[in-house]
């Protein structure tokens, strides 16, 4: 097979590209990764240059492989900085290294996109002589779905790494208080003061889809998102063009709700859906209110999600505080081919050892959730 190497999804027809692409999967879709691309969010400057491996005959995209060429480790979620930190004290090069993921989102999706079985895995088993060939050292395949966990598991040199994020699941409810009603007293009882909190507050909230939103209400968006960033000194991954990019591209697939105090907008969620799922992305809010963030990014989110018909809630990595809230422990999968022997033995290593500390925590941690014992 005859591998080729694309740094802008403009080279790569939309049609072609999603012909490959599951529909339940917003995030690897043609409008939302070039619109990363296209709005400046992705780049050289940023660290994340866009290198891409296709397989095309005869003019028609056989099997793709999203990927980027990364001078640090940030934006990715599955933290490989002890790596970086344990190669330099080595003297070893760990920079540059190739990411297989969507940027700046932890969700799990396809990764390897293929018409056919035997393209993608021609493809897959190209990455090693790749890498070696452009002295890179590594490639890393980030929040794999298990079709592909399974091939990879047969591939040489390949190392498994698993995470834990939280999800939340609707099992029919016809409601919020229906979801109440699954919960002991004391979780049902804390979850009832803090929306009452927020709207003694006096803050009412608005939905919209990405078609609704105008210019100027995507400047509020962005403020918010932005601020989240200010406040921690950082400075924000995506740029005010992307979301007006993804408005065009792909509204059909973006959720907003807005938080209005007097009529006036003091906070946002943005969200993306797709088959079923609601993957909750971005927050922000230009007004401190008490329990505000929980309200605006879990409980409108879960509300929505029933009434639209959402039957999984992924509202992204880390954060222990959504067990009480209801979502519960999910184990994520990456994958990681190194091509020094050394690092590679020592990466085996720990995580082997990572592992089993992963598997423990989400058994322990089904202990928090806030539902009924039954």
């Amino acid at each position: 097979m005859s591998l080729q190497v694309v740094h802008s999804l403009a080279q790569i027809s939309p049609e072609q590209w999603d012909a490959l692409v599951p529909s339940a999967q917003p995030f690897l879709r043609h409008g939302f990764l070039s619109a990363l691309e296209d709005s400046g969010s992705l780049g050289a400057q940023s660290g994340w240059r866009p290198e891409h491996l296709i397989h095309m005959q005869d003019g028609q995209l056989l099997a793709a492989l999203p990927g980027y060429r990364k001078w640090h480790s940030y934006g990715e979620y599955v933290f490989d900085h002890g790596w970086a930190d344990a190669c330099r004290r080595a003297g070893i090069p760990y920079y540059p290294k190739l990411l297989c993921a969507v940027p700046f989102s932890p969700v799990t999706g396809p990764r390897l996109l293929a018409g056919r079985a035997e393209d993608g895995l021609a493809l897959l088993q190209s990455l090693p002589g790749y890498i070696e060939i452009e002295q890179l050292s590594s490639a890393h395949i980030n929040f794999t779905e298990p079709d592909l966990d399974v091939l990879m598991a047969a591939q040489h040199g390949w190392l498994e790494r698993i995470g834990c994020q939280y999800h939340w699941h609707n099992r029919g409810y016809r409601d919020f208080q229906d979801f109440l009603d699954t919960l002991s007293s004391r979780k049902r009882k804390q979850m009832r003061k803090e929306r009452e909190q927020v709207a003694g507050h006096g803050i009412s909230f608005e939905w919209y889809e990405g078609h609704q939103l105008q210019e100027s209400q995507w400047d509020f968006v962005y403020a918010c998102y932005a601020n989240t960033y200010a406040v921690r000194r950082q400075t924000p991954y995506l740029t005010r063009d992307f979301f007006s990019l993804l408005a065009e591209r792909m509204p059909e697939s973006i959720r907003v709700v807005c938080a209005l105090q007097d009529g006036r907008p003091v906070a946002m969620a943005f969200s993306l859906v797709g088959g079923g799922s609601f993957y909750g992305r971005y927050w922000g809010c230009l007004a401190e209110y008490d329990r505000l963030h929980f309200e605006t990014c879990f409980y409108q989110g879960m509300d929505y999600a029933i009434a639209q018909g959402f039957q999984r809630f992924d509202a992204g990595a880390q954060g222990e505080h959504k067990l009480i809230r209801g979502f519960e422990p999910q184990i994520t999968h990456s994958w990681h081919y190194l091509r020094h022997p050394g690092l590679e033995a020592a990466v085996r290593e720990f995580l082997e050892q990572e592992r089993r500390g992963v598997l423990a925590y989400a058994q322990e941690a089904r202990m928090a959730l806030p539902y009924k014992q039954v």
